[in-house]
This record gives C-alpha cells, structure tokens and sequence, in this order.
C-alpha cells in the first residue's frame, strides 16, 4: 500500500516539470518575437531569455527532486 502511494505522489510531483517545459516554450517564443520587432536588442533579450530559461528550468529539477525523494526514501 505504501509503494502504492509512493509511485502516485512521485508521479504527482513530476507535474510540475511538464509545466516548466510549457514556460520553456513561452520565454523562447518571448524572445522570437521580441527579435522580430526590434532586432537591434538582440543581446539584451537573449540575456533575459537565458535568465528565464534558467529560473524555469530550475523549478522542474526541483519538482524532480522531490519526485526522487519520494521514491527513494
């Protein structure tokens, strides 16, 4: 029963990366478009753009993390 609860809260947690993927996606397609309107800030929207890609990208190790923690302790 309790392996039971530890798979259905791992695979709860692991939501949460399914969720950064789709930010993922939005900040890149941010920065496409913000190009695409004024290419001469090329380097300042990229710099945001790697800023946003790492936050986002930091919450789903973290979801992932936990999903390990579940399974494993």
């Amino acid at each position: 029963m309790t392996e039971a609860a530890k798979l259905i809260g791992a695979g709860l947690a692991v939501i949460g990366v399914a969720g950064s993927g789709a930010g993922i996606g939005l900040v890149f397609a941010a920065l496409i478009t913000g190009y695409a309107r004024n290419p001469s800030l090329k380097q300042q929207l990229f710099a945001y753009a790697i800023m946003g890609f790492a936050l986002s990208e930091a919450i789903a190790l973290f979801a992932l993390g936990l999903a390990f923690l579940i399974l494993f302790t």
